[in-house]
């Protein structure tokens, strides 16, 4: 393969190659708390992203979602129930162990991981340490050994919109952005990580409007 080859492939409009082998997977949780090692998880949602390879614009996948029962001894602050519109006693919550909903959900996001041809998935989230950190909790606590995620690194669209539309807040951030968003739907895992994934993909892609992506033609490649 030649250089111009070589550069040409890189630069094909995939998203292997937009992220360096990783996939974006938003992921939004809400929790009993703050503390991912003692609170318990209550709900989790992850939206894969996909690219049209004719543009290379992004847009969200399909949003998987589980309702979890909290792990044995967790602790639950009232104020996160409050806080979230949570109802443990809902007969319609349909919950399940984490030792069933992690793995599912570890599977789904394989499974786009390998569709994409990608080597491993990216947290994005809104203040993505903090989902990222419950993520982490739920895998080592269950002891389970394949996650899909990075264990550190992550995309922050709080940051993202920081930069991209002066807001830190996500219903401001997504309301700056043209993203209509409800503020009584948000604190549900599946609403936030939809919303979220909108944001990321509208920041990305102005980014390629503004060309930042695809990488720019080398001299050689003009020269031919």
């Amino acid at each position: 393969m030649t250089e111009s080859q070589a550069v040409e492939n890189s630069n094909k409009l995939t998203l292997k190659n937009r992220f360096r082998g990783f996939l974006p997977v938003v992921v939004d949780v809400e929790t009993g708390g703050f503390n991912s090692a003692k609170d318990a998880l209550l709900e989790i949602a992850a939206v894969p992203i996909r690219m049209d390879e004719e543009t290379g614009l992004l847009a969200p996948g399909e949003t998987a979602q589980f309702y979890i029962e909290p792990f044995d001894g967790a602790n639950i602050e009232q104020s996160a129930l409050d806080f979230t519109g949570i109802d443990l006693d809902d007969p319609n919550r349909l919950s399940e162990p984490e030792s069933m909903a992690i793995p599912e959900l570890f599977k789904v996001v394989r499974k786009a991981v390998k569709e994409s041809e990608c080597t491993r998935a990216v947290i994005v989230g809104h203040n993505a340490h903090f989902d990222l950190g419950f993520v982490n909790a739920a895998a080592d606590r269950n002891d389970i050994k394949r996650n899909p995620f990075h264990p550190f690194s992550c995309f922050d669209t709080a940051t993202l919109a920081g930069l991209a539309f002066g807001q830190t807040v996500l219903a401001k951030a997504c309301q700056t952005a043209g993203i209509d968003f409800c503020n009584r739907s948000a604190h549900s895992a599946a609403y936030d990580a939809e919303k979220t994934a909108e944001l990321f993909c509208i920041i990305v892609n102005r980014w390629q409007e503004l060309g930042g992506w695809p990488l720019a033609e080398t001299d050689s490649e003009e020269e031919e």
